[in-house]
């Protein structure tokens, strides 16, 4: 069971990534839920980390302090970059339909 805690949070993180990209590729189609596109992604980026943060108590909580150490630093490490390229990415999306009225 907690083994499908990183399977989400990959998965998710992914999804967090692959929003964003698919609006601004996209921007030629006049779509007009780009708004809700960032949203889900944030959520899914949110919803990602919070997986993390559950597998890291996991951990704690079955006392396994050396998979613990062996794993946070990665985990950090890859929180932090999936949380940053979240944001720019919808950052970009903001600014690529900002001037034409086309984000809810």
């Amino acid at each position: 069971m907690v083994g499908f805690l990183m399977l989400g949070s990959l998965f998710l993180g992914l999804i967090a990534w692959i929003l964003p990209v698919i609006s601004i590729v996209r921007y030629k189609k006049c779509n007009i839920i780009n708004g809700l596109i960032c949203l889900i992604s944030l959520t899914a980026c949110a919803v990602s980390l919070c997986f993390q943060i559950i597998y890291n108590y996991h951990l704690v909580k079955s006392e396994e302090w050396s998979s613990l150490l062996d794993t946070s630093g990665g985990s950090v490490m890859a929180s932090v970059i999936l949380l940053i390229v979240t944001i720019i990415l919808n950052i970009a999306v903001l600014f690529t339909y900002g001037d034409s009225k086309k984000v809810l």
